[in-house]
C-alpha cells in the first residue's frame, strides 16, 4: 500500500516572519493528517525549517542540489549540505529549472542519482508544455524523460518519488481532469515497471499541476495518483492540510 504523500513546493517565496507562521499552522493541523506530509523550501530557509518542524512528523527538503559532490561550484549546494539540515527529499528537474536554466533530462537523471547516494529521496519531475500536448506528444515526452533517470537509478526505483506536472498547468489556473492525470500517471508507472515491476507498484507518483483543495479529493482518488507536489497552494497553511486531508 503506497502510503500518499503531499509535498509543498515552496518556489521563490518566504520570509523568516512569515514561514514562521506558516509552519506554526502546518505543525498544529498536521496532528490529524493520515498522509505523509513535506515542505520543499529555499536552501536559506532549511535550518528555519528544521528547527520549527523538528518532532513535528511533517518532513522537509531543497527545490534543487548539485549534480557534484564537493569542490570548486560557486553557489550550488550538495547532497551532503541538505542532509546536514536533516533534509529528507530534495526536488529535481522541475520545469521552471529545466525552462530556465536549460536542464537535461540527462543532467536531472545525475540528479537523482547523487541525491539517492547522498541519503535522500529525489522528487524528479516530467511533463509536456501545452505545444507538446496539443501535438499529441505527451507519452513521447515524458518516455525521453523518464529514460535517463531509469538508466541512473537502475535498481533503486523504490527509493524515487516520480511528479507529474503538466507544464501548461502550472500557475495558469488550468488543471488536467483526473482523467487525463491518471492516464500520465499509469504510463509513467508502466515505463518504471518496464525496469522493475514489482519495485515500480511501490513508487509514489504524484499530480504537481495546480492542485488545489476544490480539485485534489478528485485527483488523488485516481488509482495512479498517490499525492501531489503542490505550489501555491502550499503556501497557506488552511490550503495546504486540506489537500492533505483528501489524501
Amino acid at each position: 500500500m503506497r502510503r500518499p504523500l503531499i509535498a509543498g513546493n515552496w518556489k521563490m517565496n518566504g520570509s523568516l516572519a512569515a514561514n514562521a507562521i506558516l509552519l506554526e499552522g502546518l505543525r498544529a493541523g498536521a496532528v490529524a493528517v493520515q498522509c505523509e506530509v513535506a515542505v520543499c523550501v529555499p536552501a536559506p530557509y532549511l535550518s528555519q525549517v528544521q528547527a520549527l518542524l523538528a518532532g513535528s512528523g511533517i518532513a522537509w527538503g531543497a527545490q534543487d542540489m548539485s549534480v557534484h559532490e564537493s569542490g570548486a561550484y560557486t553557489g550550488e549546494i550538495s547532497a551532503l549540505m541538505l542532509r546536514d539540515f536533516d533534509c529528507r527529499y530534495v526536488i529535481v528537474g522541475h520545469s521552471e529549472r529545466r525552462t530556465f536554466h536549460a536542464e537535461t533530462s540527462e543532467l536531472v537523471a545525475k540528479k537523482a542519482a547523487r541525491a539517492l547516494a547522498g541519503g535522500l529521496i529525489p522528487i524528479i519531475c516530467v511533463g509536456e508544455t501545452l505545444a507538446e500536448r496539443e501535438a499529441g506528444q505527451t507519452a513521447q515526452v515524458v518516455e525521453a524523460q523518464l529514460s535517463p533517470v531509469l538508466a541512473e537509478v537502475g535498481g533503486q526505483l523504490d527509493h524515487i518519488v516520480v511528479a507529474y506536472e503538466p507544464v501548461w498547468a502550472i500557475g495558469t489556473g488550468k488543471t488536467a481532469t483526473p482523467a487525463m492525470a491518471q492516464e500520465v500517471h499509469e504510463l509513467i508507472r508502466a515505463n518504471l515497471a518496464k525496469r522493475d515491476a514489482d519495485a515500480a507498484a511501490g513508487v509514489r507518483l504524484l499530480y504537481g499541476g495546480s492542485m488545489k483543495p476544490d480539485n485534489a479529493k478528485e485527483l488523488l482518488a485516481m488509482p495512479d495518483i498517490d499525492g501531489g507536489l503542490i505550489g501555491g497552494a502550499s503556501l497557506k497553511a488552511a490550503d495546504f492540510l486540506e489537500i492533505a486531508r483528501a489524501a
